[in-house]
């Protein structure tokens, strides 16, 4: 395997003995694999653990989703409620191929009454192999997506939303557990698993990345996000906790040839990087040379997606127009990044819940998500960055952050 991948999974009570099996199967092939759950035969509502595992696949936290029901069709159209996602029920793995290749699905969606465990290995194994690259099929999914920004309300629905609901048709149905069963805010853990742990201050020294590392492991961030020479460091330090190493490329001035650019990106994935954020060239983009910017931005993509890492193209929106903003999140877009990222922290602003809010409706319906960096400091900073349209966020005061986190939910639990 050239690369292992992060797998969401979840199942109802119908699909749990099949999810069970193809857990250990994709965990037996190096791919790393979080359980959304069901954990037993005890019925349960299957919307519920498809969302968990959409959200994941949506929001950048795993790779592909796998979900497993009584036929697989409940769980596909509850998973393509997800802005961002593209879900396919497979019973063969002629199916899975054409999922993958025709339709770039991310969500494959199993029928635990309709395809035996040797069959649905083979399924999984298809779908997360098979790519879609070719021009006219690219064409047609991008036409897909763009029809979540033509729905009212932006078209997502959380996994909490979707908790909601269930919670009140149980109460319908007479079956509704104690108020409590209902999320009505954000987890400390979530908060955590938005956040990419940041130090990219020049006199940062070994000891001050192990402490940043450590600080990870123990809040469970995200990510940690650092420059190119510590990331050896860090993937050796944070190996087998969870916990991503993101890599600044072209930083803090995107002024470096494509080439290096490319260069630098790919050393760091060697080096242990899962994802690599690169400052676009600012005075290309101001000077209307979108073809070197749109170069430069592939570049980077193309090396990211040779080890299926994740691709962030820093804007530094503090120094753009409004129109330029829109015109590099639409560069990013034709270049196939995966996230467009506000900003590097060393310019003369940061992120805003206005910029935010423009990107995310400009890159959305192409499928990209956004980061919010520079300037995030507090609880309601996040809160107010993620209604706006963020995924991620970039702060160097994480831990801060978290224990904002924790210190709500115990009062709100008092």
């Amino acid at each position: 395997m050239a690369h292992p991948l992060r797998i969401a999974i979840g199942a109802d009570h119908g699909g749990f003995d099949l999810k069970e099996d193809l857990k250990g199967y994709l965990a037996s092939l190096g791919h790393q694999v979080h359980d959304c759950g069901t954990t037993s035969r005890e019925p349960v509502d299957y919307p519920r653990f498809a969302a968990a595992v959409a959200q994941r696949v949506a929001t950048g936290a795993a790779d592909f989703g796998v979900v497993v029901d009584g036929a697989g069709i409940g769980s596909a159209m509850t998973a393509n409620k997800i802005a961002g996602v593209l879900a396919a029920a497979c019973y063969s793995e002629a199916l899975a191929r054409n999922a993958r290749e025709h339709n770039d699905a991310n969500v494959l969606t199993l029928g635990a009454g309709h395809t035996d465990a040797d069959t649905a290995r083979r399924i999984a194994g298809v779908f997360l192999t098979a790519r879609c690259t070719v021009d006219r099929h690219q064409a047609r999914v991008a036409m897909i997506r763009g029809l979540e920004g033509e729905r009212g309300g932006g078209g997502s629905i959380s996994a909490e939303d979707v908790e909601r609901v269930a919670v009140r048709v149980r109460a319908l149905l007479g079956q509704a557990p104690p108020p409590a069963a209902a999320a009505a805010v954000l987890a400390p853990a979530q908060v955590a698993q938005l956040i990419d742990h940041t130090l990219l201050r020049p006199e940062a020294t070994p000891a001050d990345i192990s402490r940043l590392c450590e600080e990870a492991r123990q809040h469970g961030f995200f990510s940690v996000c650092v420059n190119p020479a510590w990331v050896r460091q860090a993937a050796e330090l944070l190996r087998g906790s969870g916990v991503k190493v993101c890599a600044v490329v072209g930083f803090p001035l995107g002024a470096q040839a494509p080439e290096m650019k490319a260069l630098e990106s790919r050393r760091a994935l060697r080096e242990g990087a899962h994802e690599i954020d690169m400052v676009i060239n600012i005075g290309a983009l101001k000077a209307g040379d979108d073809a070197l910017v749109l170069r430069d931005i592939r570049g980077v993509v193309e090396a990211c997606r040779e080890r299926r890492a994740c691709s962030k193209v820093i804007l530094e929106t503090a120094l753009l127009s409004e129109e330029e903003k829109v015109r590099a999140c639409r560069l990013a877009a034709r270049a196939r990044a995966d996230f467009v990222k506000t900003s590097t922290g060393f310019s003369s602003g940061g992120a805003t819940v206005e910029d935010v809010g423009l990107m995310h409706r400009t890159v959305a319906a192409a499928g990209l998500k956004v980061k919010a960096s520079g300037g995030i400091r507090t609880l309601d900073d996040v809160l107010r960055m993620t209604a706006a349209g963020a995924a991620r966020i970039g702060s160097s005061s994480s831990v801060k952050i978290v224990e904002e986190a924790r210190a709500q939910a115990g009062s709100q639990g008092e």
